[in-house]
């Protein structure tokens, strides 16, 4: 039976990420790099998308951590792209599955899900670990087109304009627009962005000026937020704090006020989502934190000047949970010992 393969378009990223860039940054600078190469447009009539039905691939970015990679491959769905892939080099994929084994055997410790399942998962992952081996783009592949990127040009954020994930523009040409509210939430968010926005909001001896929703992606990492005490200082900057989730990015769920303006960290500000008639910029969740002290879009040089404070420790901040290095996770994880008959399944399932 034939197989019909969509076509690809190859987005490169050469050169070093500058000073206050970041990855939210690079997400958005694929459409307004192909905006600018004539590839994509925002009118609706006679749209132009060359990223639609085709697969997203990326490269120049071998050393992102998965956690990281999530945040450029989750938003291939607002370019309607049929699929994304981001070459990375093998040590942050092994990094990654070596703590998703481990916390995969925990949930089976605790009773997630079916154990079954888990198991096979589990088995598949360690027979890639002992052998593992990448798919590589084959060297004479063809692209319906190719966008390069070069990051010692890309020195300041770039952010989507209400109401439209595809109309984008750099701060320095929207900055002082005033914000009624700002969320900091959904899959494009990790720990490490709920860190830095707390290291800011902590240095805040004033109110802030902004209604801000704070909604991390999963429980765990809720939890470890709580112990590191940044729930605390959410509370004490007046944030509303979520369930973690979607939230306002979902639609239906809370809302932010009727025609407010807002900067939100979410994958998509299409009219009227996260609230009625409100008018949504997308952006990173450094920005977003400025924003939300500020009250406003502010300066590039304001920018870069708070940013600092996150680039000296950002060792710290963007730690990501590795749970192989967590005793409580590991320590359960130890306990479970995996069926045989899941184990020769596995096996076999690997070698298919």
């Amino acid at each position: 039976m034939p197989l019909d393969m969509p076509e690809s378009v190859l987005v490169r990223f050469s050169g070093e990420m500058q000073p206050g860039v970041t990855l939210r940054d690079l997400v958005q600078a694929i459409p307004y790099t192909a905006q600018q190469m004539g590839l994509l447009t925002t009118e609706k009539a006679n749209k132009k998308n060359i990223f639609s039905g085709r697969v997203l691939e990326i490269e120049g970015l071998p050393n992102l951590k998965c956690e990281q990679a999530f945040e450029l491959s989750d938003a291939s769905a607002e370019r309607s792209a049929a699929g994304c892939t981001i070459k990375l080099d093998k040590e942050p994929i092994i990094e990654y599955l070596n703590s998703n084994v481990v916390m995969l055997k925990w949930m089976i410790a605790e009773g997630y899900g079916d154990r079954r399942t888990l198991e096979r998962r589990i088995v598949r992952m360690e027979e890639w670990l002992a052998n593992p081996v990448l798919m590589e783009a084959d060297p004479k592949a063809e692209y319906a087109a190719v966008i390069d990127i070069n990051l010692d040009e890309l020195d300041e954020p770039i952010l989507a304009l209400p109401n439209d994930p595809d109309a984008s523009a750099k701060l320095s040409d929207i900055a002082g627009n005033k914000i009624d509210e700002v969320f900091i939430g959904s899959c494009m968010t990790n720990i490490g962005h709920f860190r830095a926005a707390g290291k800011l909001l902590k240095q805040q001896s004033t109110p802030i000026p902004t209604r801000l929703w704070i909604a991390p992606p999963t429980k765990m990492d809720e939890a470890q937020l709580v112990e590191e005490g940044y729930y605390s200082i959410f509370g004490v900057a007046g944030a509303r704090t979520e369930m973690p989730g979607c939230s306002l990015c979902m639609g239906n769920q809370a809302r932010v006020a009727p025609k407010s303006t807002v900067v939100s960290t979410s994958t998509r500000n299409f009219p009227n989502r996260l609230g009625q008639g409100a008018n949504v910029y997308l952006a990173s969740a450094e920005l977003a934190a400025i924003v939300a002290i500020e009250g406003e879009l502010p300066s590039v040089e304001r920018y870069r000047e708070i940013m600092k404070s996150i680039d000296a420790t950002a060792g710290d901040t963007y730690r990501y949970l590795n749970f192989d290095e967590l005793p409580e996770f590991v320590d359960k994880g130890d306990s479970v010992e995996l069926s045989e008959e899941m184990v020769k399944l596995g096996k076999e399932l690997q070698r298919q």
